[in-house]
């Protein structure tokens, strides 16, 4: 692991509020209809179970495993599949959950994967969106918490070679 420093980007308290005002406006959107969360393991842990303690309606989840990043700072853009879904979602309403959304190749890819098995809806939130790193076109952010520069990110669930995912806040990784 290269020499770095971390350094805050976005404060827990940015991060709790925001949090809140997305579930609000998925409370909205979904009131009174079953919402099936998938989280994609393993980064959106920490953002799934706080968006979730702010969901009102009838709620299941269930996670996925996918890996495009390995011990990288960028995408290798091959995603692979390591943890499917333990249970069918046909004529389910879908929340895919996710940390970041960088290149899109991974939410590209889940995204046809999960639509092939016939939900009643599939919806996209993410704790972290960087367009600017998006070089596929297929993948439309429903709910997103902050749009971040070009930076390598870390806590809340994000990594830097399995590292940092404790972290309450949102840093970036400055390499020394």
């Amino acid at each position: 692991m290269k020499e770095h420093v971390v350094k805050t980007l976005i404060t827990e308290g940015e991060v709790e509020a925001r949090i809140r005002e997305v579930a609000a406006k998925i409370n909205q959107d979904y009131s009174g209809k079953p919402l099936h969360m998938i989280g994609i393991l393993k980064g959106s842990v920490p953002y799934m179970w706080s968006l979730a303690r702010h969901l009102t309606m009838p709620l299941t989840m269930d996670f996925m495993s996918c890996s495009s990043y390995g011990g990288e700072t960028k995408s290798s853009g091959i995603v692979r599949l390591n943890k499917d879904l333990d249970e069918p979602i046909e004529g389910k309403n879908i929340l895919i959950v996710e940390d970041i959304i960088d290149s899109g190749h991974t939410l590209s890819y889940l995204k046809k994967l999960l639509e092939d098995r016939h939900p009643a809806s599939v919806k996209l939130t993410t704790l972290l969106d960087k367009p600017s790193r998006r070089v596929v076109d297929d993948v439309t952010v429903d709910y997103s918490c902050f749009v971040i520069p070009d930076q390598f990110v870390v806590g809340y669930g994000l990594d830097y070679d399995q590292m940092y995912r404790n972290l309450p806040y949102i840093g970036y990784v400055e390499f020394v």
